[in-house]
C-alpha cells in the first residue's frame, strides 16, 4: 500500500464507498454510524479527516458517482494496434479528441491501444472513429456494451469495516422514481456541477444548492431520486485505486459460448473483485472475445489468483479451453481525463422543460 493510512482512514475508506447520508449535515449521521461499529470520531474530525485523504491524493473525489450512460449520450470501448516505432504518435492523435476519455496500453500481441469515446449524440462515434483511423492509419474496432452485469469498482483496504457495510440512503427525503429519461435544465445544471465530487464542507449540498440557484431540499431530493433511478450509481468517497496499493489491473477477456452467457454474466458479476463485467461484440478473424471481467489486485500473485477464480468459476458452464481467454495488464496510462457529462447532459435536455 502507498498511501499511509491510519486505523481511523481505514474505516472511512471502507465505509463510505456508498450509501453516504444526502441530508443537509450529512456528517453527523456518518459519524454517529462509526462509533457504532467502534470507531471514535465526531463529525468535525470525519470532515477533516476526509479533506486530508483528498488532499494527500487518497481519494479522487468525494461525492455522487454519475451514471453517464442514464444521463445521456452514449459511451463506447474501442481497441486499436499502433505500431511500437509510431506507438507515442498515435497515442497523441487519439488523445488529442475531447471525445477520448480513458486511454491505456494493454499487453496484447496485437491491440495494444485501448481507450473510451464518450460523446453526446450517437452518431458521432462512427465520426469520431473515421477521424482516428484517418489520422493514424490504423484500423479501429468498436466494442459498445451489450450487456452490463456489473459496474461496483470498490476497494477496500485491511482495518475496521472490510466489508464496507455501512448503508446511510435511508436518511434524508423520501423520493418517488420517475420513469423520464430526458432532463431538466436545472438538473443537468445540477449534474454538471456535482460530477466532479461534492464540495467538502460541513454542509454540501445546500453549498451546491446555492451555486446553481437552488432549494438545498430539491437538491437532496434530485440527488436521492437520481440515486434510485440509476443516474447516480452510489454517493461517498472514490478512492485513487492506486494509492492503496491496487497496482495490478486485469482486464481478462472471454470467448463464452452464446447460448450461456447469461447464465454466466450474473455468476462472474457475484465474485467482489470483479469491478466491471460486460457483453460485448466479437470482431471476426481479430477478436474472438465477447465478454470482459475487470479485476484489481494488490500485487501479481493476488491478481493472478484472482483471475484464475474468473477462469473457474467460467469453467462451471462450458469447457473453457485455454484458447477461450486471455488477460490484457494495462501497461501504461495514456489518458484519463474522465467522461465530461456536460455535453451530453445538456445534449439529452427535454425542450420543454
Amino acid at each position: 500500500m502507498t498511501a499511509d493510512l491510519s486505523r481511523v482512514d481505514r474505516a472511512l475508506v471502507n465505509a463510505f464507498q456508498g450509501g453516504f447520508p444526502v441530508t443537509e449535515r450529512p456528517f453527523e449521521p456518518a459519524a454517529a454510524a462509526l462509533r457504532e461499529r467502534g470507531v471514535d470520531i465526531d463529525a468535525d474530525e470525519l470532515l477533516a479527516r476526509l479533506k486530508h485523504l483528498d488532499d494527500e491524493g487518497t481519494l479522487t473525489r468525494f461525492g455522487a458517482l454519475i451514471n453517464a450512460e442514464e444521463i445521456g449520450g452514449q459511451a463506447t470501448l474501442v481497441a486499436m494496434h499502433a505500431p511500437e516505432d509510431r506507438f507515442d504518435d498515435i497515442a497523441e492523435q487519439v488523445n488529442a479528441h475531447d471525445e477520448v476519455a480513458h486511454n491505456y496500453e494493454r499487453e496484447h500481441p496485437h491491440l495494444n491501444m485501448w481507450f473510451v469515446v464518450s460523446v453526446a449524440d450517437a452518431d458521432r462515434v462512427s465520426e469520431v472513429l473515421a477521424e482516428i483511423e484517418r489520422e493514424t492509419g490504423q484500423e479501429t474496432y468498436n466494442l459498445p456494451k451489450q450487456q452490463e452485469f456489473r459496474v461496483e469498482a470498490k476497494f477496500y483496504v485491511d482495518g475496521p469495516i472490510p466489508d464496507g457495510d455501512v448503508d446511510l440512503t435511508g436518511h434524508g427525503p423520501d423520493v418517488t422514481p420517475t420513469d423520464r429519461e430526458t432532463l431538466t435544465p436545472a438538473e443537468v445544471d445540477l449534474v454538471v456541477e456535482i460530477q466532479d465530487g461534492l464540495p467538502l464542507t460541513a454542509t454540501p449540498y445546500r453549498d451546491v444548492a446555492e451555486t446553481i440557484g437552488q432549494d438545498t431540499e430539491w437538491v437532496l431530493e434530485t440527488i436521492k431520486r437520481f440515486d434510485a433511478e440509476g443516474k447516480v450509481r452510489r454517493v461517498g468517497v472514490i478512492p485513487n485505486h492506486y494509492a492503496l496499493g491496487y497496482t495490478e489491473n486485469g482486464m481478462t477477456v472471454w470467448d463464452v459460448p452464446d447460448e450461456v452467457v447469461d447464465e454466466v454474466g450474473p455468476a462472474i458479476a457475484s465474485l467482489g473483485f470483479v469491478t466491471h463485467c460486460y457483453e460485448r461484440p466479437r470482431h471476426e478473424g481479430v477478436w474472438p472475445y465477447n465478454f470482459f471481467a475487470m479485476t484489481h489486485g494488490r500485487s501479481e500473485a493476488e491478481s493472478e489468483r484472482r483471475v484464475e477464480q474468473v477462469r473457474e468459476r467460467m469453467a462451471e458452464f462450458w469447457d473453457v479451453d485455454e484458447d477461450d481467454w486471455d488477460t490484457l495488464f494495462s501497461t501504461q496510462i495514456l489518458k484519463k481525463t474522465g467522461i465530461r457529462l456536460d455535453e451530453r447532459a445538456r445534449a439529452n435536455t427535454a425542450a420543454d422543460d
